[in-house]
């Protein structure tokens, strides 16, 4: 252990790793970049991440931060600094079984979350894949499987537990630090480390899970007709899809939600999809919450999914958008498109009331390419694309800068972000790469990511929020 390492508190003795650790192989990475921090500090208590800031600027060493570590920007670690690891800090707590109060750590997995919430009756609505971290999906907005029935995760957050840079310990909801609740919900990146959320749950134990595989016309159609439907669909419906190339033409693979508790009335919503292409598999079945977000995806982050995602949010994709989707699809990039539902009850919100201003939008348009291809390829394919786009989401961007923070917070919603960044963090140690544009002091862009079943991820480095990719078109993608 180097000289440096040594001053570890007392606190945090046998909490640190370094690379002469055999633990450091597994904590070292996150689930898109491969790192090489000098140290990764794994506190069990708020007192310890306290202690574990303090010492980490004591280094004058870059910060990360990590909840899950499956944010697409690799932010949730980095090269030659010093990397919180906040996996040991994941209790769930039920306050308040009647109200659906509870009480989340933030290095919890969602897979954990659904799991400990399942013999209460009681879900939250949490991103698509059961690997990805509390933290960083609760802190950047949380597209989920029942998004339009219940919200954003966001939406559900009634008061959080911050630590700031200062290593002063807040606790921050709608009458008590309001600015700073405000913040967490949608631009936490930039506010300090959320150790604890408390979330507004809701009852539900099963629901309703078609998976369709159907031929996607090349013109565009079959795209359009998913988004029309999902537009105006009963919001107990959300769905996902994953648009791919098979041969010469391209397939869509599609996992539909539905908020209720018997196959009588889920399959009448699905029935629509039927009729948008060539259906090749169609199955539904009534299944607990639980198996959307399976403790299985709980693997270990080690660089996996390497790719180059960025997104863009739509009201409507019209006949120009959906082309320009199969365009990239099945041009020279190759693509891999997914198209998420948003509307229903994330639209219920206004669009001030938490960082996250998207509040009139339906679809969701998540691009990724994956090696060989990098990032000319994506822009390339994207370009008509994200043209037509009407904002963006924070947690599928593997590339933020200054654009993307514009598409990301647009307007006031920008203005704001950036002046309770500078407040609450004044030394600018947890501030993002959408700030700057440049790497962070490790050398190591901020991103964020993470890939999906079918449709999407969420991030899971707490300073990079959820994202997600696919992989080139099998239906196992995952999601946050």
């Amino acid at each position: 252990m180097s000289t440096a390492m040594a001053r570890v508190p007392d606190s945090l003795t046998g909490q640190i790793v370094t690379p002469g650790d055999r633990r450091y192989a597994q904590l070292r990475s996150t689930y898109t970049t491969s790192a090489s921090p000098a140290a990764v500090l794994l506190p069990k208590t708020t007192a310890q991440v306290i202690d574990a800031i303090r010492y980490a600027r004591e280094q004058r060493l870059p910060i990360a931060v990590r909840s899950g570590g499956h944010g697409f920007s690799g932010a949730s670690s980095n090269n030659g600094g010093v990397v919180i690891d906040l996996s040991m800090l994941n209790r769930v707590q039920v306050l308040n079984e009647r109200a659906g109060l509870v009480r989340v750590e933030a290095g919890a997995r969602w897979a954990n979350v659904a799991k400990a919430l399942a013999p209460y009756g009681l879900v939250i609505s949490s991103g698509d894949h059961g690997g990805v971290g509390v933290g960083g999906l609760a802190t950047g907005g949380g597209i989920g499987w029942l998004v339009r029935a219940h919200g954003l995760t966001i939406d559900r957050v009634r008061a959080v537990e911050v630590v700031l840079a200062d290593g002063t310990l807040v606790r921050a909801d709608a009458e008590h630090e309001p600015e700073l609740f405000w913040l967490v919900r949608g631009a936490g990146a930039g506010a300090g480390i959320v150790v604890a959320f408390e979330i507004e749950a809701t009852e539900q134990r099963n629901v309703g899970v078609a998976q369709l595989v159907i031929e996607a016309h090349p013109d565009g159609q079959t795209v359009r007709e998913w988004t029309s439907y999902l537009a105006q669909a009963p919001r107990e419906l959300s769905a996902a899809a994953v648009v791919y190339a098979e041969g010469r033409s391209a397939l869509m693979s599609i996992t539909v939600v539905v908020a209720a508790e018997s196959l009588r009335r889920a399959r009448p919503a699905v029935e629509p999809l039927l009729a948008i292409g060539k259906v090749l598999e169609h199955r539904t079945d009534l299944l607990p919450y639980p198996t959307l977000v399976p403790t299985a995806h709980l693997h270990p982050n080690v660089g996996q999914q390497r790719g180059t995602t960025t997104n863009g949010l739509f009201t409507e994709l019209g006949d120009a958008g959906a082309r320009a989707v199969m365009r990239a699809v099945t041009g020279p990039g190759r693509a891999v498109i997914q198209l998420r539902s948003v509307g229903g009850a994330v639209n219920d919100v206004a669009p001030d009331a938490t960082a996250y201003p998207h509040r009139h939008q339906n679809t969701l348009v998540i691009a990724s390419v994956f090696p060989p291809q990098g990032g000319a390829a994506l822009g390339a394919a994207w370009r008509a694309v994200g043209a037509r786009a009407d904002g963006a989401y924070v947690n599928f961007e593997s590339r933020p800068d200054p654009a993307a923070f514009a598409r990301i917070y647009p307007g006031e919603t920008g203005i704001r972000v950036r002046r309770l960044w500078k407040r609450y963090d004044p030394d600018g140690v947890f501030r993002p790469a959408l700030l700057t544009g440049q790497p962070n002091r490790s050398g190591q862009s901020v991103r964020s990511g993470q890939p999906a079943r079918s449709g999407q991820s969420a991030r899971s480095g707490q300073s990079a929020r959820s994202g997600q990719s696919a992989r080139s078109g099998q239906s196992h993608r995952r999601r946050r």
